[in-house]
């Protein structure tokens, strides 16, 4: 017999473990709810909070062709690296699915270009078409760095989508503008990138988006495969060759060729990559020596030491002009701007050609020169 005065415990504990029950219940409701801070599984009524003006996502259903592990998406081209990169290609992605995976992650992504001088005409295409093409639904800053903040256009931009003027340097020649880009862009993604959005592109600006471009882009790293090299072995590569150099890269090395004018990733990853960069040119100039396509070049050194966790085909970055649409290419997504690099260097040298800022050099290898 229990003690008189004494409350009996047998009798308390079943009551207090149902009370436990009840909180734990209550929390978890809490956290799972779409109101929580915390998103459970895709099922049934599944949403996100609106953020910036952007439509809420309300995913009640997965409805999708289901994959067949038989059937590859694609038999004509390479879709995955030794490393186990997915190679983006049009047919090896399914653009509703990954839309719905960014946006319950609130994604804001980062679209960085250089218009520096008269490079600062071909913006308004630029800005357009990226209105249009890339990343639709989805959270954008543009970063435009630039020498001339008044004549950066006015274009109007979408729900969630805003523009950010940042200062640069006019340096004389566009060989030093193009290696500043990695200084430029390490200390703002320092200074503000990381904590104003989640993922970079780093883009060059005589270009224009002619079909989507959207999130099967976004991976921590990722570079783009240059449209003269895809089909051609490492031998015929324009590596930096000299071992002078810090961007020198062996002829029985190399995985493939990326161009310089398509980049990005996490804000970490491209930090130390820019950084990385930066820094090499640095050792080169402190020992006399240029590497042969300047930023391009480190770029190729680091990404083939630094493997790239997706690797863009060359939808994400072609010339029609010069080099046609062969049929591998079912889309072309970000393609060159028709220009006249000799008129606009010599605009901006009184009459003496002295290069261009972003990418002549590029569009001449383009052709095969």
């Amino acid at each position: 017999m229990e003690p008189r005065g004494k409350p009996n415990c047998r009798l308390l504990r079943p009551s207090i473990l149902l009370l436990m029950a009840l909180v734990l219940v209550l929390l978890g409701y809490g956290i799972l709810s779409p109101g929580g801070r915390m998103l459970g599984s895709l099922g049934a009524g599944t949403a996100v909070r609106e953020p910036d003006r952007l439509q809420v996502v309300t995913q009640s259903r997965m409805a999708y062709p289901q994959p067949k592990v038989l059937t590859p998406s694609r038999t004509d081209v390479l879709v995955l690296t030794p490393w186990l990169a997915p190679i983006v290609w049009e047919g090896t992605f399914n653009s509703d699915i990954l839309n719905v995976q960014f946006q319950l992650q609130n994604t804001t992504v980062g679209l960085t270009v250089f218009a520096i001088k008269k490079y600062v005409v071909f913006l308004k295409l630029f800005l357009e078409t990226a209105e249009k093409h890339f990343m639709a639904g989805h959270r954008v800053i543009y970063y435009v760095f630039t020498d001339r903040p008044d004549a950066v256009p006015r274009v109007a931009l979408g729900p969630g989508r805003r523009l950010q003027v940042l200062r640069a340097r006019p340096y004389a020649r566009w060989q030093d503008v193009s290696m500043r880009r990695m200084q430029m862009l390490s200390e703002a993604a320092e200074q503000r990138f990381l904590r104003e959005v989640d993922y970079l592109v780093c883009a060059d600006v005589d270009m224009q988006f002619h079909d989507h471009v959207g999130v099967e882009i976004l991976s921590p790293l990722f570079g783009t495969l240059h449209p003269a090299f895809y089909g051609r072995p490492r031998e015929a590569f324009t590596y930096e060759r000299r071992p002078q150099s810090q961007a020198h890269i062996p002829w029985d090395e190399g995985d493939f060729y990326y161009m310089g004018a398509f980049f990005g990733g996490s804000v970490p990853e491209v930090q130390r990559l820019t950084k990385a960069c930066h820094q090499a040119m640095l050792a080169d100039r402190a020992n006399g020596i240029e590497a042969v396509w300047h930023d391009e070049s480190h770029l190729n050194k680091y990404l083939l030491y630094h493997k790239p966790t997706k690797v863009l085909s060359p939808e994400y970055m072609w010339d029609q002009q010069l080099l046609g649409w062969p049929s591998v290419l079912r889309k072309l997504r970000f393609v060159a701007v028709p220009k006249n690099h000799q008129e606009i260097r010599k605009s901006e040298s009184g009459g003496q050609p002295t290069g261009s800022p972003e990418g002549a050099g590029r569009a001449g290898r383009a052709a095969g020169n």
